[in-house]
């Protein structure tokens, strides 16, 4: 085989390789979205859910923590939790995209 085949060949396999790491990737969020973490604070007064793509599903309140009237506690509490989940979703993206890098090197 001539070397001018040979680079051509070789620039398809990575072609190849590259399309195939970009459907993985996308495979790879689309599931993120779907995957849920849970955060919470003041002892589950306050309740994030989030998607592993940091889209926010739902905030739980606990309605006692009302009753006190302490707004810049359910402020704080509120933050904790966003914090958390915002972490915790990052976290699981790391874990799920993570194994992905590593086919960026096989491209060489």
């Amino acid at each position: 085989m001539s070397k001018d085949k040979a680079m051509r060949s070789g620039g398809k396999d990575i072609l190849s390789k590259m399309q195939n790491l970009q459907d993985q990737l996308l495979k790879a969020q689309e599931d993120l979205a779907g995957e849920m973490v849970e955060a919470s604070a003041g002892g589950g007064a306050v309740t994030i859910r989030m998607s592993g793509t940091q889209q926010c599903h739902a905030v739980t309140i606990d309605p006692e923590l009302l009753q006190g009237g302490d707004i810049e506690m359910l402020q704080d509490l509120v933050l904790l939790a966003v914090n958390q989940a915002i972490h915790d979703s990052q976290v699981l993206a790391a874990r799920n995209l993570g194994p992905l890098a590593g086919g960026l090197s096989s491209l060489g």
